[in-house]
């Protein structure tokens, strides 16, 4: 997808301002234009071809029905990243980043669930009949989990990328990020470190307006990928709709030929009783059953090449959980382009092609990929969804 911002845009919001000279990364020289009155200036062309690049692969995770986690901490970025992200419904922390957030997911959950109950017990009747102490201490847990966990509420399972601003910031979420190899995408400034980062995008981390310009282009992109996936949705549900008066039509063809074929054999009987007294009749019946044979045999050898032509289109691999953008590309260039031939794949074979691709995918852990490719290739896609909001980030 083409970004339709430019470096315009970006040198109003002050994009391009960087931090002092003195405090600056050695690893983000590519990514730096200049140095003027002590301060480092961002290369804004590299920004724009950065941020289509980050946008396009974070379309494809939002299509896939995936969650994308925004995480911004800072006082400037908090209540626009909040503004931006609730706009297309996807998680967010603004608050503090909870330890073991991603790694320790199953506890935060639990955490979750527990203000759930709380209002259920509000509902039921069950909280007035509580002292008015405990009433209290109720309700201060609720507002403390709300106020920390309110926006991860729905977020059943680990999200398939994070996006951060300031990773100096916010260096546990994107060690953790790292451990369980969920894709980072982040605003990275002069003073940050690049290279644990998947999608970079250098701006400006500080000022609001570098920050609300950044959100407004990353989240029209999340929103694009979803109307994709909601169109994607109605179009199987129209053609779900359409089979059932094709297989009707079908039937109705079948049915056709035995009606034509009751007045046949009293015609083939007039006009059989003569040629059998005729001798040249058998030769040249058979001169002709080899050139029927040629043209069955011809139709069986096309229909191997319609399927291998078939067979050539990749299939979204990014569906199944566990799978990021980089590694579907490392299993599409050995050939696994297909949910059938994921299915078909030894979970070795498929470890040691991540590992060769890039030792950051050697944490992936592809054993359950063959299962979950084999319902996506039957078309099960409410069993697989079911699979994976109950397995634990991929794992069974």
């Amino acid at each position: 997808m083409a970004s339709n911002i430019e470096v315009k845009d970006l040198l109003e919001a002050g994009v391009h301002f960087g931090h002092l000279t003195r405090k600056w990364n050695p690893n983000m020289a590519p990514y730096i234009y200049m140095e003027r009155n002590g301060i480092h200036v961002i290369n804004l062309y590299k920004t724009v071809a950065k941020l289509d690049e980050a946008n396009e692969a974070l379309k494809k995770i939002a299509a896939s029905g995936r969650k994308i986690l925004f995480v911004a901490t800072k006082k400037q970025a908090k209540d626009i990243v909040a503004e931006k992200v609730s706009n297309v419904n996807m998680p967010y922390i603004t608050e503090r980043w909870p330890g073991g957030m991603l790694t320790n997911f199953v506890t935060i959950r639990k955490a979750v669930k527990k203000m759930a109950s709380i209002d259920r017990m509000k509902k039921d009747g069950t909280f007035n009949t509580l002292s008015k102490k405990e009433r209290l201490q109720v309700d201060r847990l609720r507002a403390k989990l709300e106020k920390n966990l309110g926006s991860i509420s729905e977020m059943t399972r680990l999200p398939g990328a994070i996006f951060i601003v300031d990773t100096m910031r916010e260096h546990i979420a994107v060690k953790e990020a790292q451990k369980l190899n969920i894709p980072i995408f982040a605003m990275i400034d002069t003073n940050s470190d690049p290279r644990p980062i998947d999608y970079v995008i250098p701006a400006n981390d500080d000022a609001g307006k570098s920050i609300e310009v950044i959100m407004t282009e990353v989240t029209k992109a999340v929103a694009e990928g979803l109307s994709e996936r909601k169109n994607d949705k109605q179009e199987g549900k129209a053609a779900t709709k359409e089979a059932p008066a094709a297989k009707e039509e079908k039937t109705v063809e079948a049915k056709k030929p035995e009606v034509k074929q009751e007045s046949a054999p009293a015609e083939e009987t007039v006009k059989k009783e003569p040629v059998a007294e005729e001798k040249s009749a058998p030769v040249k019946e058979a001169k002709e059953e080899p050139v029927a044979e040629k043209e069955v045999e011809a139709k069986v050898t096309e229909k191997p090449e319609a399927k291998k032509a078939e067979a050539t289109e990749t299939e979204d691999l990014t569906k199944i959980e566990g799978i990021g953008p980089k590694a579907a590309e490392a299993l599409t260039n050995n050939g696994i382009t297909t949910y059938a031939a994921l299915s078909e794949a030894d979970p070795e074979k498929v470890k040691e092609i991540l590992t060769e691709a890039s030792s950051r995918m050697a944490h992936l852990d592809p054993t359950t990929w063959p299962k979950q490719a084999k319902m996506a290739a039957d078309g099960k896609w409410d069993e697989l969804k079911e699979w994976q909001d109950n397995a634990k980030g991929g794992v069974e």
